[in-house]
Order: C-alpha cells, then structure tokens, then sequence
C-alpha cells in the first residue's frame, strides 16, 4: 500500500528570493492569489510552490545544510512525485485549497539568497508551481490528493515562461 501524499511543512517568507520559514497551525490561502502572508503571492500564474522532503533529504546527502522551507517552497511534500504531475494536475490540499499545477521548475536569473545559505538551489530543477482555484486554510500533516490528472497545459500559465523552462532544460542550465 502506498503512503498517503502529505503536506511536510508549510514555509512562508515576507520577501521573494529568500528562503521561507515553516510556520505553526493553519496558514490562509487565498484563491487566484496564493498564501496571504506569502511575498510570492499575487495575480499570476506562480502562486504557490511545492517540493518535495525527498529533494531536500537529496540535498543533505550532498552535504548542505538545509531543511524544509530553505529553497523557498511554500509546500514541502512527502509520498508524491512532483517529477510526474504534468501541467494541468489539481492537487487538493487539506479539505478545501485546489491547486493547479501551472508549472515545472523555474529558470534562476541570478544566484539568489537561497543559492548563498544553501550552497545551491534544487528547486529550478525540482520544485513546481500552481495557480489557487479554491482557497482555504491549510497546515503541516493535511492530506495532498490529486484529483485530476493534467494534459501538459494549463490555461493560466504563460507561454514564454514555458518556452524559457524549456529552453533552460535543452540548454542543460536548469
């Protein structure tokens, strides 16, 4: 029997390119905006980030130091591959939040704040983002189901930020 997906840790930050800080108890998420406390937050189509504790237990064998929040996910998962979620999955989280993944990794224009502390950054390579369909309270230990599988597209998701992971992919910088 396969373990049941579950949310890790819930990581907010008050500034972008930071590393998040895990919170205690219940966090709002507010739809088409993202977590409300959140720098990340906003009207665009990466509202929210996922990473899975299974990257960053990678990471510490590679001798970082680094724990759950540091690459700057607002969600660390445990007991799902976001590796195999094409665009357009929707993930519910907890009983009410609906998540649709929007996209997959993320192109790093400069070495940012998690890179320095880090040592690296995993999540442009690993870590994926969602758009909020609905919002509602979520925290640490809430079921991840995944309720529809996606077709590699995703209505809220600009094509050029596409075609840029993409092409980071091809270049082999990502």
């Amino acid at each position: 029997m396969t373990a049941q997906a579950r949310v890790s840790s819930v990581n907010i930050s008050t500034k972008k390119g930071t590393q998040k800080t895990p919170v205690d108890g219940p966090e709002e998420v507010v739809e088409q905006y993202g977590f409300k406390n959140d720098a990340h937050a906003g009207e665009w189509h990466r509202q929210v980030s996922f990473l899975a504790s299974e990257s960053i237990d990678k990471a510490e064998e590679m001798g970082l130091d680094v724990e759950e929040g540091s690459f700057g996910e607002n969600f660390t998962t445990e007991n799902l591959d976001l590796s195999e979620l094409p665009l357009g999955t929707q993930l519910k989280v907890g009983d009410d939040v609906l998540v649709e993944i929007s996209q997959i990794g993320k192109v790093c224009h400069t070495r940012c704040a998690i890179y320095y502390a880090a040592g690296d950054c995993i999540f442009p390579r690993e870590g994926i983002f969602g758009v909020v369909l609905h919002g509602g309270m979520v925290q640490e230990d809430d079921a991840i189901e995944i309720v529809k599988m996606g077709d590699g597209s995703c209505e809220f998701s600009p094509q050029e930020a596409l075609d840029e992971v993409e092409a980071a992919r091809i270049a082999g910088t990502l």
